[in-house]
This record gives structure tokens, C-alpha cells and sequence, in this order.
């Protein structure tokens, strides 16, 4: 029989090797940034073909379930849905898995990163895991995912986990999540007979602290007018910190250099974008497209990204003083500050006070809320948005895009409607 999803695995594995040797060749001004990015895909790809082919156990789980705890277990891992965020540049079947997603018996509203999780599980595109550490965070549609996952006819019967996340963020919610958390742990053990050292556990949790601040320290030089970082590694730190390398001195190679670069521009009094005039806020999820767009709003609007949801780190260190402190404190990091879940889980405080600090601090010209399909939660607190902008005098732009497909809403559609708005604003 056929293993397809040892086969997908092959070919993504080839493609981020065609990838890092056309970087190699045809080097870029950041190509120095963009290349360890390459080779952490590439590296995880390698990993998870050897491991499917020695038998050895793998885990599919999500950035949001602590993944110290795996890298400190020894216990390879993948996201189901990490070909769905690399893009179109990143994966080249992006076009056959969305229509392949358009044939399931699945409503058409729910975001389109689950529906085509959904389509990589039945399709059998995903390697087989020894067990699942599923995510019931932050939406309702993750919760159908976790579902779907539970009853695929390729995934049955494999052992299923999913942290279960309290609605509130009080003291006792971290608690009740770092019991979670420990509850993970032995689950992991029992169908992999790995076993958790607090000692390995504490080396890769001081790293990623390590890896958190350095982040903090570059998102403070973005502050600088012009602006010294660029959408092109943007999501770096994201990546870095949640899903490849985490926990690995190698990523933190990678934070050095970056904010090294990032300073040099600053005492120099350049930005990455000459003759920066727009600064601009992207708050949400970069779509699979964002190769083409990005790059335009430099080139004809002089418009920069200042800042993402991505890419904005108000995550909490975690405190390595003992066993107790450590599960605490990722439990808050994985509860509370993670990306989507701090935006979208309960009250609309934290994107509110997210929004209204960004604006602020790296003088935001105007606000996009590209208002994807499937963030529901965002779509019920455009109107909270938009006052805040008009009251901080900062012009606000709400699109109507699907992330995932550029089906839903062209590229060209979108340019065109952003020009529009940059035009009616004055800006530019």
C-alpha cells in the first residue's frame, strides 16, 4: 500500500531543498535571515521522513500546547495545518488542497485552515502520529477540527489529548491549565515511553526565554522611523519560537542576527523600505499570498508593515526556579499569549489594548483588519475596532479576505481596494 503520507512528506522535503539551494545561488539582502528559516523546515522534514521510516513514535500537535515540553521530551512532532501557513510559495499543492478541501462534506464558513486540516486527515496526506495532542483553542471551528481528527477513518483509533482550556485568565484558570499541561506530559509517556527531565525541560525553557526577549528587542528597534525589518522575515520569530528549532541554540543564532541587522539600520538612520511613507498595522494572520502583496505595498505606496499579529511578543518568561513555576508560567504563555488565542479567547480587552499600544508605539498610520473568514470573533468586534482607530485619529480599513485562498478575494481585488483607501486617506 501506498503511504501518501510519506510521499507528501518526500516532496515538501524536496521543495524546501530546491528552496534553500535557490537561495544559496541567488542570494537576497536578507538572504542570511531567510535561509536558517529554510533550513528549519528542511531539517523538520528530514526528521519526520526518518522517523516514519525507522518507526519510531511522532506526535501531531499544535504551537499552542506547550512545545517546550516536546523538544525537552525528545519527541518529534508536527502541525497538521503548517503546509496550509507556508504558503503558496512554500507549498506548491496549495491550489489542489483547497480544491480537495471544497469537496468535503464540510460547511463552506468554517475557516479554511481547519477545512483543509480536515482534507489532509481524510485524504491521508499527513503521516500516520503514535497519538494526537489536539488544540480546543481558541474557536469553536478548532473544536469541530478536534472532532472531525477523532472520528477520520485514517486517524481512528489513534490515542487523542487535548489540553482543556478554562474560558477565564485568572490565577486559578493558570493553575487549573498548568494541570493540564502536566496531564500532557502523561499522556506522552504513555504512548511514547518517553519520559520528561525537568532538568532538559529548564535548558530549553531558559533558550526560548532567551529567543522571547531577544523578539522583544527587535520589535522595539521596529519602532524607529524608518523602519528597520521587513514583512520577508517577519514571521521568523513565530516560527522559531513555536514550531521549528524550539528550544534549539540554532534559533537563537537566528534572534542574534536578526536583531544585530535590525540595529546597524537604526544607528544608521535607514529603514529596510527607502523613502518609507506609509506605517502600517496588519492586525491579523499574513494570508499564503502575502509574498505578492507585501511586496507591492513597497514598491507603489511606499507602505511598510510596521507590525503584525504575528509578530507582536508580549509573552510572559517563564521562571526556571523550579518544576512548579516553570508549568505555571507556560501554562499562561500557552493559555493567554499565544497568537489568535490572546485576540480572540474571552473579553475583547486584550486585541483592544493590543491595538490601541501598537497605533501608539510605532506610529501607526493606518490600521488593516483583513477580516479573514473564518475569525468570527473578529468579524463581531470590527465595529470596537474602528472606533478606537477614529478616536486615535488613525484611518482603519477592514477588507473581507480568506487567508488561506485566494479564491475568495483576489490579490488584484485586494490591491485595488487598498489603494482606494491609501488614496481617499491622503496617504502615500
Amino acid at each position: 500500500m501506498v503511504d501518501k503520507g510519506l510521499e507528501r512528506t518526500i516532496a515538501e522535503r524536496d521543495h524546501f531543498e530546491f528552496l534553500l539551494k535557490f537561495l544559496e545561488e541567488s542570494p537576497y539582502e536578507t538572504s542570511h535571515l531567510l535561509i536558517p528559516l529554510v533550513k528549519a523546515n528542511l531539517d523538520h522534514y528530514k526528521d519526520t521522513v526518518r522517523y516514519i521510516e525507522e518507526g519510531k513514535p511522532i506526535i501531531a500537535s499544535y504551537f499552542s500546547n506547550a512545545p517546550e515540553i516536546f523538544t525537552a521530551m525528545d519527541i518529534h512532532w508536527y502541525c497538521p495545518v503548517s503546509a496550509a501557513f507556508a504558503g503558496a510559495g512554500a507549498n506548491p499543492y496549495l491550489m489542489n488542497d483547497l480544491e480537495g478541501a471544497d469537496k468535503l462534506a464540510v460547511s463552506s464558513d468554517i475557516c479554511t485552515l481547519l477545512r483543509m486540516a480536515m482534507y489532509y486527515t481524510e485524504a491521508g496526506l499527513l503521516p500516520r502520529p503514535t497519538a494526537i495532542v489536539g488544540m480546543i483553542i481558541p474557536c469553536d471551528g478548532i473544536v469541530a477540527l478536534h472532532e472531525a481528527s477523532r472520528r477520520s477513518k485514517e486517524w481512528r483509533g489513534i490515542p487523542m489529548f487535548a489540553p482543556d482550556p478554562p474560558y477565564f485568565t485568572d490565577e486559578r484558570s493558570i493553575d487549573y491549565f498548568a494541570q493540564e499541561l502536566r496531564r500532557m506530559v502523561d499522556f506522552l509517556t504513555e504512548h511514547t515511553g518517553q519520559k520528561l527531565d525537568i532538568g532538559r525541560l529548564r535548558e530549553v525553557v531558559e533558550v526560548t526565554n532567551e529567543q522571547y526577549q531577544l523578539w522583544q528587542e527587535i520589535n522595539e528597534l521596529r519602532r524607529a522611523v524608518p523602519c528597520p525589518f521587513n514583512w520577508g522575515v517577519g514571521g521568523g520569530p513565530f516560527a522559531l519560537t513555536q514550531n521549528r528549532w524550539v528550544g534549539d541554540p540554532r534559533g537563537l543564532e537566528w534572534f542574534k542576527a536578526a536583531l544585530a541587522d535590525s540595529e546597524k539600520l537604526v544607528k544608521a538612520g535607514k529603514g529596510w523600505l527607502e523613502n518609507e511613507r506609509i506605517r502600517l498595522l496588519w492586525f491579523d494572520v499574513h494570508p499564503t499570498w502575502f509574498f505578492d502583496l507585501a511586496p507591492w505595498l513597497e514598491e507603489e505606496w511606499k507602505a511598510i508593515i510596521v507590525m503584525d499579529m504575528f509578530s507582536y511578543c508580549p509573552y510572559t518568561l517563564v521562571d526556571t526556579s523550579s518544576e512548579e513555576t516553570m508549568f505555571h508560567d507556560l501554562a499562561k504563555r500557552n493559555l493567554m499569549d499565544t497568537t489568535m488565542i490572546r485576540q480572540a479567547v474571552g473579553v475583547a480587552d486584550n486585541f483592544a489594548s493590543d491595538l490601541v499600544r501598537i497605533v501608539k508605539d510605532y506610529k501607526i498610520d493606518c490600521v488593516v483588519w483583513p477580516a479573514h473568514m473564518g475569525h468570527k470573533d473578529g468579524a463581531a468586534s470590527v465595529g470596537i475596532m474602528r472606533e478606537i482607530c477614529r478616536d486615535l485619529g488613525v484611518p482603519f480599513l477592514s477588507i473581507g479576505i480568506d487567508t488561506f485562498d485566494p479564491r475568495y478575494t483576489t490579490p488584484d481585488e485586494v490591491k485595488n481596494t487598498m489603494s482606494q483607501f491609501f488614496t481617499a486617506m491622503g496617504l502615500g
